[in-house]
Parts: C-alpha cells; sequence; structure tokens
C-alpha cells in the first residue's frame, strides 16, 4: 500500500498525459503536431533510457541507439514475413510487439555482459564498437534487411482489438499510450531501491559493493532495462515511417541522443525529453531557412553547452530556485 502512494501522484500525472495527448489527437486537424509528437515519442524514448545508463548509473554509451534499430527491424521484418501473419493473425502487431522487444533484451544481455564490466571511456567505446557492427550487419546483408536502402515494401498492420494502426489517429493514440506508460516506468524505477542502487554505484562503486550491492548484476539489468526501452522507440518509429533504415544504427544516431540529454540536462527525470524536443524544433526550424543543419544545430549546442555550463532545464530551475546548485 505504501508503494501505491508512492507513486499515486506518478500514476494520476501519466494518466492526465495520456488524456491531454489523445485530445491533441482527436481536435488537432493538421498532421503536423501530431507526426512531430510521434518522432519525440520515439527520440524521447531514445534519449531517456540512454539518460537512465548516463544519469541513474553513470556509463555513458556512445553506442545505445543500436538497440533502437534492432527493436525497429526486429518489429519490421516479424510484420513483413507472411509465415508470422498466417500463423498470429489479428494478434500479430502486439505479438511482434513484445517479441522485437525480447529479442533486443537478448542481445543487450550478452552485449552488456561484456560492456559493464569496463568503466568510463573503455564501456563507451566498447558499446560504440558493437553498435558500428550492428551497423555493418544490417547494411550487409542485403537479402534481409535491405541494406544501405533500408526495410522497404511497408508494414502490415492487421486491426487488433478494434485498434487500425493504419488509420493515423489510432497510430498517434497507440502511441502516445505506449510512450506514458515506458516513462512511467522509467520514472518507478528511478525512485525505486533499484533506482538509488544505480545512484549509488554512479558515485561510488566501491562503497557499493562494500554494503553488499552486487554492482555487476545491478548495473548489467540497468542496461538491458535501457535497451529495451530504446527499442520501443524504434518499434514507435518503425510504425511511423512503415519502414526502418541503416542510419538509425549509426554512430550519428547515439551522438544525437547524447545532445538531447545535453540540451534537458542529465540530472532531471524529463530533462532528457525536453531536449529532445528542442533539438526536433531545432532542426525542423534550420532546414527551413538553411542546408547547413548540422552546422547550425551544433552550433547551438556548442552556445548552450559552454554558456550554461548544463542543461536548459537544469539552468532554469536554478534560476527559480526550484533546484538548489
Amino acid at each position: 500500500m505504501s508503494g501505491f502512494t508512492l507513486f499515486k501522484k506518478d500514476i494520476s500525472i501519466a494518466l492526465f498525459s495520456v488524456i491531454i495527448l489523445i485530445l491533441i489527437g482527436f481536435f488537432v486537424e493538421h498532421p503536423w503536431p501530431k507526426d512531430f509528437l510521434i518522432s519525440i515519442f520515439s527520440f524521447g524514448l531514445l534519449a531517456m533510457s540512454l539518460n537512465m545508463l548516463i544519469g541513474f548509473a553513470g556509463m555513458v554509451s556512445f553506442g545505445h541507439a543500436a538497440f533502437f534499430a534492432l527493436g525497429g527491424y526486429a518489429f519490421g521484418l516479424l510484420l513483413q514475413s507472411e509465415s508470422f501473419l498466417t500463423n498470429f493473425g489479428a494478434l500479430s502487431i502486439i505479438v511482434a510487439f513484445f517479441v522485437s522487444i525480447f529479442i533486443t533484451g537478448i542481445y543487450s544481455a550478452v552485449i552488456g555482459a561484456i560492456c559493464v564490466r569496463l568503466n568510463e571511456i573503455y564501456f563507451a567505446f566498447l558499446t560504440l564498437a558493437f553498435q558500428m557492427f550492428l551497423y555493418s550487419v544490417i547494411v550487409s546483408w542485403v537479402s534481409l534487411t535491405g541494406g544501405d536502402q533500408g526495410l522497404m515494401g511497408g508494414i502490415a498492420r492487421p486491426v487488433f482489438l478494434g485498434i487500425d494502426l493504419s488509420n493515423s489517429l489510432h497510430r498517434y493514440t497507440f502511441c502516445s499510450v505506449i510512450f506514458v506508460i515506458c516513462i512511467l516506468l522509467l520514472r518507478i524505477l528511478n525512485k525505486s531501491n533499484f533506482g538509488y542502487s544505480l545512484r549509488l554505484i554512479r558515485d561510488n562503486q566501491e562503497r557499493a559493493e562494500f554494503l553488499g550491492i552486487r554492482v555487476f548484476r545491478v548495473k548489467l539489468i540497468c542496461f538491458i532495462i535501457a535497451s529495451m526501452v530504446a527499442s520501443v522507440g524504434g518499434i514507435i518509429m518503425t510504425l511511423f515511417t512503415s519502414g526502418a533504415y541503416p542510419e538509425w544504427a549509426f554512430w550519428t544516431q547515439s551522438g544525437e541522443a547524447i545532445f538531447m540529454i545535453m540540451l534537458g540536462g542529465i540530472s532531471i527525470f524529463l530533462g532528457p525529453l525536453v531536449g529532445t524536443v528542442l533539438l526536433r524544433l531545432i532542426n525542423d526550424v534550420v532546414q527551413m531557412y538553411s542546408s547547413h543543419t548540422e552546422l547550425v544545430t551544433g552550433i547551438i549546442i556548442m552556445i548552450v553547452v559552454l554558456g550554461l555550463r548544463k542543461g536548459l532545464v537544469e539552468y532554469l530551475l536554478e534560476k527559480t530556485g526550484i533546484l538548489k546548485k
């Protein structure tokens, strides 16, 4: 009962957020806001899950987008398989959703068992190496993945429980609910004993071991959970684009996720999500007026990082006195 009371406020906020997002879908007729929000759901989960590694556990990963891509490709390939669709019929979407997350979880467990034994820059670059390995597989295995052209041809979207994901409103609503559930789960983990164990490991790994925390196991579980949440972001993007593309597994995608965290703030739970919104807005606005998107975006990020020396959310909260230095 006490546990439920602890998270009652977060659950209430999650329900309110779902209602607001669904109302936007029903009453905003122009497609851009819904398309923009779906991209925020997708990349927001990538950034939030990466910050679970960086902000919670102090594990800076340069290859986190590999799991985003793996989730998207697994989901797309399953829904392009005629035998899979025949076997599961109307439940194909749901089964593909959970199987894709499971595949990512298994893959991340193998990778994580190797990577989390290392610390700092060694961990960061080893995760990058595994990401580029996956990218090479995607580009090389043309018969399965489509190579550098991506997973083309669309994906099947059979109706389930009255939900038709080929309908833009149904798809937006489905993605909204999945997104909020994932954020709520991350919030619960953040405030749980598991989250406090991660922060203790981040701050003083030797003390955590002295207090009886099994550091390797806790870090590996964190790595797996973060990877599975990132895969949900990839699944949402696959639903949105009706395909999957190798650039999702390229190192720049992980770099963008780190930029999102830096823009929003590493120490604020929703900071990476705010950073995602800012980066997507910056990209959209810059593309309207210039073809040098990467250059302008890089300059803006450099100004924020060097000028504020923290994320925008952290800076604003400190200025208003809500967050103490």
